[in-house]
């Protein structure tokens, strides 16, 4: 990963998704991977379902989206 990357989140999958997509209408480009799915895919599996994925953004951009991501997660 980048320098210029930061981590926002890391848990679910699925949360992420959605997460991704809430990033996207606030105008924040973000970039989600999934661990499990990826070891899985190279032949072994690292992590668990509950914190495989991980959301990345900008630098300049991750306390924006930490507020979105906690606005999100305190509504639901």
């Amino acid at each position: 990963m980048s320098e210029d990357l930061k981590i926002v989140y890391t848990g679910s999958v699925i949360e992420a998704g959605y997460l991704v997509e809430v990033l996207e209408e606030n105008k924040i480009t973000s970039i989600m991977r999934d661990s499990l799915s990826e070891s899985l895919i190279a032949g072994w599996a690292s992590g668990s379902p509950e914190d495989a994925a991980r959301i990345y953004v900008e630098t300049e951009h991750a306390e924006q989206a930490k507020i979105v991501i906690e606005k999100y997660l305190a509504s639901r």
